[in-house]
């Protein structure tokens, strides 16, 4: 049960830097947008979900920050993110049963707003994670996930890549297609499927895992 709003998952990031709970805050919110908010394992929540920053002030010395436009944030925002996606990462990769952390981009959709919808369309659809769980680049399954996001697509322009290769382009299969390339790619315990619908500038990524028997397994067997 990961998905944004993130469902049952509890995450503590702590700084000694003196900034400000306000500031700490609004880098937190955006922060979350593109990493915590980009994850999902099944698509399903709970009302569990929580991710708190805590600045500890135990870095004395440093002069207190309390602008949220404090050019000394700058370094900091990049390592905070840093830190957000890494652990988000993490979520996704320790998915139930999971064994493939599956990496999504979407682009040339109409928005990043749109892209995002098309992207968790795609990671949440049970027949794209089981195709990547038995290592088949089914790129049919992923032109159904983005039909099915309600977002503005157009097959005739749509082009699919699973590991960086090429698979589909225009709405029909790549004429360079190389099955064996494509077999080793999806044989990686890391996959990057990237979309791109040919329609605008709107560009997201979203992160999800494999659809494995042991996901079946482990929540069929679960009694609450």
């Amino acid at each position: 049960m990961i998905a944004p709003d993130m469902a049952t998952m509890l995450a503590f990031v702590f700084t000694d830097a003196p900034i400000a709970a306000p500031v700490l805050q609004s880098l937190l919110r955006e922060g979350v947008v593109d990493t915590f908010n980009a994850v999902t394992i099944d698509g399903d929540t709970s009302t569990s979900d929580t991710v708190l920053a805590f600045a500890t002030g135990a870095a004395h010395a440093a002069p207190r920050i309390t602008r949220a436009h404090d050019p000394r944030l700058v370094p900091f925002r990049k390592a905070f993110n840093a830190v957000l996606g890494s652990l988000a990462e993490q979520v996704a990769r320790d998915g139930e049963g999971a064994r493939k952390l599956v990496e999504i981009v979407v682009e040339g959709a109409v928005s990043k707003a749109s892209a995002r919808r098309v992207a968790l369309s795609i990671a949440n659809s049970p027949l794209v994670k089981t195709a990547i769980a038995g290592e088949d680049a089914n790129w049919g399954r992923v032109v159904m996930a983005v039909g099915k996001a309600g977002e503005p697509a157009d097959r005739d322009r749509l082009s699919i890549w699973f590991g960086g290769i090429r698979v589909a382009h225009k709405g029909a299969r790549d004429s360079a297609y190389d099955e064996a390339a494509v077999s080793a790619a999806m044989k990686k315990p890391e996959i990057a499927l990237k979309v791109a619908l040919g329609l605008g500038k709107g560009r997201d990524r979203v992160l999800t895992c494999d659809l494995t028997k042991e996901y079946v397994a482990i929540n069929g067997d679960y009694r609450s």
